[in-house]
């Protein structure tokens, strides 16, 4: 008799007897007794379980059917299937509505096929993959931020909108940015022309006075004092002869002049910045333009400069995406405007927004300009200029040529913070000199005793120079 009772009291007592695991076969059964509420049992989404009482059922519901699906196969024996992640709770009643149990009904997005497809995708990358609720949580350590974004992508498609990233990128995420603005202009430019002059005594009343000349092809009225008759120059590469025949003067005044020129442009900014975040650089000056509102004026300013503005992102491991606005401008005094006034000058400038991508240490030539301007003029007088030979002291002749060649390079490398004794700056090589330095040496500035730098720059393998030098 008493051993009876305890086999009554274990039935009753006795909840789930097995728990399902995310993605439990069909076959799997687990058997429900007479109970009020039983342990959660957990399914996969598209993945089904069976599930048997020991107690005849006459009724069966569930709260939520656009979670879990519910069949039955017998009295005895429920078939559940996931339909998308949530929590639901099952029902079972006897005879008479009577209460048999309380199933709490879990369904989880199937990790188990994601799991799988993310090491496929993502092989060596330490992922943990876990279900919250009716979503999929993320974390571990990835090493590159291409990734953290594929995984993402990748669990979208397994619980759209339930996605959460605990993910942190590794390795190195400083970028110290290298662009190089490497500019050369040359220009050359010749000019021949010639002018001849013609006196005459008795012309005019016979006073002897300077009647015509020829200047760069043109007549033009002159008087002696120029001194053309006495074969005098009047400028840098002029040349002049004068005779006289008679009661007759002639001058002659050859002008050539060649100019050349070359003109070196070089800007090195360095900026660092950390992965994803925006870095700005300028070193220049501000200008200032006077603007007419009204009848009040007022200045703006415009910069000017080397301008340098970059986004880095590294993506993986050591391949870096960068955003590029670089801008390097001058004032070019050769053109003016005048504003109410004033004079303002125009500004020369060079500049490239781009979006590249290459690892560290890599350079990429992303801009680049090569011009070449070339114009030439002769003025002459009709028919004279014509003349062979001779026909060049009737002719002025100017040639001139301009060429420029711009390239800028950008190099990025990722870097890592250092101690402060490892870094060198443009002062440490350079002091106040001694009374006896600078008035009996003559020496503008006195040693450091620091001619090298220090061989420490940080643990990162950075090759090349680095410091500042002063030559």
């Amino acid at each position: 008799m008493r051993s009876s009772s305890f086999i009554k009291a274990g039935l009753f007592g006795l909840a789930l007897a097995v728990q399902a695991a995310p993605g439990a076969q069909a076959e799997d059964i687990l058997k429900v007794s007479r109970g009020s509420t039983s342990s959660s049992i957990t399914i996969a989404v598209n993945r089904a379980i069976v599930m048997e009482s020991d107690t005849p059922f006459a009724e069966l519901s569930v709260a939520n059917p656009s979670i879990a699906d519910i069949a039955t196969l017998s009295d005895r024996t429920i078939y559940v299937l996931g339909k998308e992640p949530g929590r639901t709770t099952l029902t079972l009643l006897g005879p008479g509505g009577k209460l048999i149990t309380n199933v709490d009904v879990r369904v989880s997005p199937d990790i188990a096929e994601f799991k799988e497809r993310l090491q496929e995708i993502l092989p060596g990358e330490p992922i943990e993959v876990r279900t919250a609720n009716d979503g999929i949580v993320l974390s571990g350590r990835v090493s590159g931020a291409r990734k953290v974004a594929l995984a993402i992508e990748l669990g979208e498609r397994y619980a759209p909108g339930r996605v959460t990233n605990l993910m942190v990128v590794g390795g190195t995420q400083q970028v110290m940015l290298k662009v190089r603005f490497a500019e050369m202009q040359r220009s050359v430019s010749k000019g021949l022309s010639a002018s001849l002059g013609l006196s005459t005594a008795g012309f005019e009343g016979g006073n002897g006075k300077y009647v015509t000349g020829l200047t760069g092809g043109e007549f033009t009225d002159n008087d002696p004092s120029t001194g053309l008759d006495s074969a005098s120059t009047t400028g840098v590469g002029s040349y002049g002869i004068g005779f006289t025949a008679g009661g007759i003067q002639m001058s002659l005044l050859l002008e050539a002049l060649e100019q050349k020129g070359l003109v070196r442009t070089l800007a090195e900014p360095n900026l660092v910045a950390i992965s994803g975040q925006e870095a700005n650089f300028l070193a220049g000056g501000e200008y200032p333009i006077p603007v007419v509102a009204d009848t009040s004026v007022s200045i703006e300013y415009k910069p000017f400069g080397v301008d340098l503005t970059f986004i880095p992102t590294v993506i993986d491991e050591d391949l870096i995406n960068l955003q590029i606005d670089a801008t390097v401008s001058s004032i070019d005094t050769t053109i003016t405007v005048m504003n109410n006034g004033t004079a303002v000058n125009a500004f020369k400038t060079r500049r490239t927004a781009t979006v590249v991508e290459m690892r560290d240490g890599q350079s990429f030539a992303i801009a680049g300009l090569l011009q070449d301007d070339f114009n030439d003029s002769v003025g002459q007088v009709p028919w004279l200029g014509d003349i062979p030979i001779l026909g060049a002291l009737f002719r002025s002749s100017d040639f001139a040529r301009r060429q420029s060649e711009l390239v800028i390079i950008v190099t990025p490398h990722l870097v890592t913070p250092t101690t402060s004794d490892s870094l060198t700056l443009p002062t440490d090589r350079i002091r106040i000199p001694s009374e006896s330095e600078l008035f009996l040496l003559g020496k503008e500035a006195g040693k450091t005793g620091r001619d090298e730098v220090t061989s420490e720059i940080s643990t990162q393998d950075y090759k090349g120079s680095y410091g500042y030098v002063m030559d």
